[in-house]
């Protein structure tokens, strides 16, 4: 357990090489069983901060990489990864196609809004990101009628 919080302190270091190792390996303690699902999400909470707030782009990379690692054996809520969504419109295309795996797969059908304005992105690549994602949230069920 101290390997995580050294882990969470060195997301802060000055070296932006030191941020991008740290985010690494939280994401390989991420893909593994050793984590509760409390600390994963503690992980994960922290992870989402640095991509929203990091300006290295390697270091959003490694961090959205490691989000995506957490899903491996964690289910977690789609309040956690949300505020991913803010950045999206101005991510670049390997940030923000993590960021569309990230919120597919949450399951939650309140991460299709998020998703569907991405099926029309101008990169293929963004949109196919974006089908998949969306393919990851079962299809919510409307109202029935009764005639």
């Amino acid at each position: 357990m101290n390997d995580v919080f050294a882990g969470l302190e060195a997301l802060t270091d000055r070296d932006p090489n030191r941020r991008d190792v740290a985010a690494a390996d939280l994401g390989d303690r991420l893909r593994g069983t050793a984590l509760d699902t409390d600390t994963a999400r503690l992980v994960v909470g922290r992870l989402v901060s640095l991509a929203l707030n990091e300006s290295v782009t390697r270091v959003r990379e490694s961090a959205l990489n490691s989000i995506s690692e957490a899903f491996n054996h964690h289910r977690l809520p789609l309040d956690l990864v949300e505020p991913l969504a803010s950045a999206m419109p101005t991510m670049e295309r390997e940030l923000l196609e993590h960021a569309l795996y990230i919120l597919g797969a949450t399951h939650d059908p309140r991460a299709r809004l998020l998703i569907e304005p991405f099926l029309h992105h101008s990169d293929p690549q963004v949109r196919d990101e974006a089908g998949l994602a969306a393919a990851e949230i079962p299809a919510s069920e409307g109202p029935t009628h009764n005639s």
